[in-house]
């Protein structure tokens, strides 16, 4: 799914008006109704009093058309119009009189002495600004945006909070509870930097010709359960361990053991043929007591893996969980990347040693996928003003080296040197020691299997958050490990199947 900019959008509510024939008026209905209904569905006591916060704009006029099918369905309605300016938009305008017509309760928000309480409210929804902002919020409508932000109501912005930037850092915007957006998703909806504004975030068709969407270009997209789905390779009635791949799993050291038991473990859930783990000493009875489906090659030392040699011919290879930084295990790791011609995963240690030694980069083979936290792709990359800053280097990085990069968090971003891909799936509960030693071993898995590194980086980190969101109603989001991930892996597949 394509997340596209505030230019781009308003082109494709024009063609859409064009392709079908419709007046502007009957697309922001479409939008208000589709809005509507997810407010009806999620919210059916009628009694909660309501108050709408609209703007002069089209995304005002989007309010003031949800505020008329709330008071016809029975909720009880107050619309504030938050008068910024006197332009009104025609559209905007047209659904001022409408309301009034229906005798919804209107106030004009234009001095601080207008500014209404709130305690008789239990919902706000903001309608304010829209994707059209490029400016800082000022005057009275940053005073109403304060004051509906100390509220502690439940708040919810259609399309996107008010004063949210699509293109930079926000400084000032509403916190909402909720967001619920048009269709398309918007990437300022997905970054760290904007988790005080956006809330939980919602995706609701509004009906846009698809024509119009397909044409447009981009270089950002959204990762849904339905790529996913047609990504996903059939399992032939014949398959059999050999033809399933054969994951390596290089890592571990003392104290460090359950690492690769993790990565190795969700390795084989994630449908790969063998595994092999290659551990130093200390490793080998953990492995082959916690799990016996693994098959172990020992380094010749006790404590920490000083040489990576082994016989067989791995169809992937996922390194570094574990794994130390000691001087011996980084030499081992330089050979080893000098001889290796598999297609390769690196996760913790092994970033950390390539941070160490970047000229190391060059001998990773095309299409490397690097699985950093915030503080490990910092460590590669350098420091970052903010989020796209952080995005625009990272892209100049995987481009220089040939990389595919999963910077992991909440909306997991995966970029390689000409896109950018914003995972749908996961919860806080992902938050867990071990976590990303399981998306380790799901990714170098499902490489192992034949998938193109990309694909497998976006099905690994989708199925990687799909467990948690399964799991939400059985197990909390305090209780979940990493040991849950894998435990739900078969019903990740079986809701992306179904």
């Amino acid at each position: 799914m394509k997340i596209l900019t505030a230019e781009q959008i308003r082109e494709i509510d024009l063609k859409t008006t064009t392709y079908e024939n419709i007046s502007s008026l009957e697309l922001m209905k479409r939008a208000s109704k589709a809005f509507f209904d997810w407010f009806t569905t999620r919210f059916t006591d009628k009694n909660l009093p309501v108050s709408v916060f609209s703007g002069t704009g089209n995304n005002g006029g989007d309010g003031l058309v949800v505020a008329r099918m709330l008071q016809k369905s029975g909720y009880k309605v107050n619309v504030f119009i938050v008068e910024y300016s006197q332009h009104y938009s025609e559209d905007c305008a047209h659904n001022v009189r409408r309301a009034k017509v229906e005798n919804i309760p209107i106030k004009k928000i234009t001095s601080t002495g207008d500014l209404p309480s709130l305690s008789g409210f239990e919902i706000i929804i903001d309608a304010i600004f829209g994707t059209g902002l490029n400016r800082e919020v000022t005057g009275i409508a940053r005073e109403v945006i304060e004051k509906i932000n100390r509220s502690g109501k439940k708040i919810i912005s259609i399309d996107v909070p008010s004063g949210l930037s699509m293109n930079g850092k926000t400084y000032f915007a509403v916190h909402a509870t909720e967001t619920v957006t048009m269709q398309i998703p918007k990437l300022a909806l997905y970054l760290p930097d904007n988790r005080n504004f956006t809330g939980e975030v919602y995706l609701i068709n509004i009906g846009l010709n698809e024509t119009a969407i397909s044409d447009a270009k981009t270089a950002f997209y959204f990762i849904t359960k339905q790529e996913i789905k047609e990504l996903l390779k059939p399992l032939d009635k014949f398959a059999h361990k050999g033809t399933q791949g054969h994951s390596l799993l290089i890592g571990g050291s003392i104290g460090k053991m359950g690492s690769v038991c993790l990565a190795s473990r969700a390795a084989l859930k994630t449908g790969c043929g063998l595994v092999t783990a290659y551990v130093p000493k200390c490793g080998t009875s953990v492995l082959q007591s916690a799990f016996p489906e693994a098959m172990v090659v020992e380094d010749r030392n006790d404590t920490h893996i000083t040489g990576i040699d082994f016989t067989i011919h791995p169809d992937a290879v996922g390194a570094g969980v574990g794994l130390s930084e000691s001087p011996e295990t980084q030499h081992a790791f330089y050979r080893f990347l000098q001889q290796n011609k598999s297609p390769l995963v690196i996760d913790a240690d092994g970033l950390n040693i390539l941070s160490k030694n970047k000229e190391w980069l060059a001998l990773l083979p095309s299409r490397t996928i690097l699985t950093p936290h915030p503080k490990e792709l910092s460590r590669l990359i350098g420091v970052w003003n903010e989020d796209y800053d952080k995005i625009y280097k990272t892209r100049e990085f995987a481009k220089k080296y040939r990389l595919i990069i999963v910077l992991k968090g909440a909306y997991t971003l995966i970029i390689d040197s000409e896109n950018v891909y914003v995972n749908s799936s996961g919860t806080p509960a992902l938050a867990t020691a071990g976590s990303g030693d399981v998306l380790t071993g799901i990714i170098t898995s499902l490489l192992a299997q034949g998938y193109e590194p990309l694909d497998a980086a976006k099905a690994g980190v989708f199925i990687h958050g799909l467990t948690a969101n399964l799991s939400a109603t059985k197990i909390h989001a305090r209780s979940f490990t990493a040991s849950d991930i894998i435990d739900n892996i078969g019903n990740a597949y079986f809701d992306i199947e179904k």
